[in-house]
């Protein structure tokens, strides 16, 4: 029996055999926190950026909803995950994996909180933006973390597409529809998440070994890795200022946009240089460190120009 099995039926035994010992703040930390706090903060970009006028309530409450259903996904997530949540450090103090959630209420939470999610934004704004959460909620529940993740070192390049699709969603509560701008504020997280997760990887790389997690510094080695964080940072550095071509995005965006996507790609060159020893790691972290600034810029221009009534 593996060592993932073995856990896995720890757990079960664990479940069955005691009264929930949870908290509020459990509950809350099965919803992934930090997760939704990208995943508002996307959704409102493109809500906010998109052409039309949104009622403000309606704008609350789909927001709401949008978030609920992210935190839905992330709590399916550590249901399937708690075996390898358990075996790395940065994940075996969650609700699951530590005792103080059981596997079954969990499941119980997030299903609810998704069907209740996917009502609420249907109904108070449109068909297609409450499709697409849908979508969204089975992509990462299902296709990443029950068959993806485990399967295969493209799993976060296939994967980000959950994680691409909050923009998309909230342009859609705005329009109704999927439009060229939106798919835009889509591929830019698409293609971000590879760089920025693979970063981490190469740091992490022996605990992914040891979860039997096929991230691609484990499979296709750390080189190969470097290389494939160079070439999509490649194809990031211009797609991030697509919006500014596009229109959707002013020329404070164009500068920001231009500025921190060569930072970025420098920071990338370092991490495909740098194969060895303590700088090889520093290098890598830096990029991880910076991919979060360097998202969390773009789109924080695009909501204060239109705040001031530049771009679409």
């Amino acid at each position: 029996m593996s060592v993932v099995t073995e856990r896995q039926s720890g757990f079960e035994d664990r479940s069955k055999a005691r009264t929930s010992l949870a908290m509020p703040r459990d509950f809350l930390e099965l919803l992934k926190p930090r997760v939704m706090s990208l995943v508002v903060f996307t959704a409102l970009c493109g809500m906010l950026v998109a052409p039309g006028h949104l009622n403000p309530l309606v704008g609350l409450i789909a927001l709401f909803a949008i978030t609920v259903g992210a935190g839905a996904s992330g709590a399916l997530n550590m249901v399937y995950d708690a075996d390898i949540d358990a075996i790395m450090t940065r994940t075996r103090k969650r609700p699951i994996p530590d005792g103080r959630v059981a596997a079954s209420e969990a499941l119980a939470f997030g299903v609810i909180l998704s069907i209740l999610s996917v009502m609420v934004l249907t109904l108070v704004a449109n068909w297609i933006s409450g499709a697409l959460l849908l979508g969204t909620i089975l992509f990462y529940a299902v296709v990443y973390t029950m068959w993806l993740k485990r399967s295969t070192p493209q799993n976060i390049v296939i994967g980000g597409a959950a994680g691409a699709f909050p923009p998309m969603i909230g342009y859609a509560v705005t329009t109704g529809s999927v439009t060229w701008a939106s798919f835009v504020l889509f591929a830019i997280i698409f293609v971000w998440t590879p760089p920025h997760f693979w970063a981490l990887a190469l740091i992490k790389s022996e605990e992914y070994a040891k979860a039997g997690i096929p991230m691609m510094p484990n499979v296709k080695g750390p080189d190969r890795t470097r290389t494939e964080i160079l070439v999509y940072t490649l194809l990031l550095a211009p797609l991030g200022c697509l919006p500014w071509a596009m229109g959707l995005g002013g020329p404070l965006y164009g500068i920001v946009a231009a500025a921190a996507g060569a930072t970025m790609l420098w920071f990338a060159v370092q991490v495909y240089r740098l194969r060895d020893g303590e700088a090889a790691a520093a290098a890598a972290k830096n990029l991880f460190g910076f991919s979060i600034l360097y998202l969390t810029l773009l789109y924080a221009v695009l909501l204060a120009e239109h705040a001031l009534g530049i771009g679409l």
